[in-house]
């Protein structure tokens, strides 16, 4: 089991909480990350790109002119794709861009993620995020102890505390919160500092300790 401090918002230390090795120090595989990241951007592409077709173009079912006789090439119709106006020839179409992924390839992503962050030192845990008042000044206050300048991602288990540390951080930049249901590779990846409160911690420790 491995051993972190966990922190008061003051940025004291507190305590001490132990998490599954399985979770927070398993064997990084980048495969498996690189796989589930592209998934998940895979997935938010919207896929509504499109191009119309010879079918779909408007323009003459007429014959354009004579077959023979006027010393030009052969004709059938102004909406063939050699014709200004004409359809467009393999263009893009409306799709989706999804595909998957394993299940376990996706656990293992995620489990690989949180073990690189505790391996760069980047993973502070929090007795918990509860605060006086859902004001971002107090959330500011939070930042500044901990010197969290960059990007950073905040995950709480309860409902409570995502309400009100939502309330108070929302209009800062380059700060994030979600809550244990919703951790993923990419989100984790993507901050700097990953800050998560013990509730949170052994909840996601609980999820993911098994296959």
């Amino acid at each position: 089991m491995a051993k972190f401090d966990t922190y008061d918002l003051n940025a004291n230390k507190v305590g001490n909480i132990e998490l599954a090795d399985y979770v927070f120090a398993t064997t990084v595989n980048e495969q498996a990350i690189f796989d589930t990241v592209l998934r998940q951007r895979a997935a938010w592409r919207q896929g509504t790109h499109d191009t119309k077709s010879r079918s779909e173009v408007s323009g003459g079912g007429k014959k354009p002119y004579s077959q023979k006789g006027t010393g030009n090439a052969r004709q059938g119709s102004i909406r063939a794709t050699q014709f200004r106006g004409g359809g467009i020839p393999f263009g893009p179409t409306p799709r989706s861009y999804k595909f998957k992924v394993n299940r376990r390839i996706r656990r293992l992503a995620l489990r690989s993620a949180l073990t690189l962050k505790v391996n760069d030192a980047s993973l502070f845990i929090l007795e918990d995020l509860k605060m006086e008042s859902p004001k971002t000044k107090e959330f500011v206050k939070v930042m500044d102890n901990f010197k969290f300048t960059k990007k950073t991602l905040f995950v709480v288990n309860d409902d409570e505390e995502y309400e009100n540390a939502y309330l108070a951080m929302r209009n800062l930049p380059n700060v994030a919160l979600i809550t244990s249901d919703s951790v993923n590779v990419y989100d984790v990846l993507d901050a700097d500092a990953l800050v998560m409160t013990k509730d949170a911690a052994k909840k996601v420790e609980e999820v993911y300790d098994h296959d």
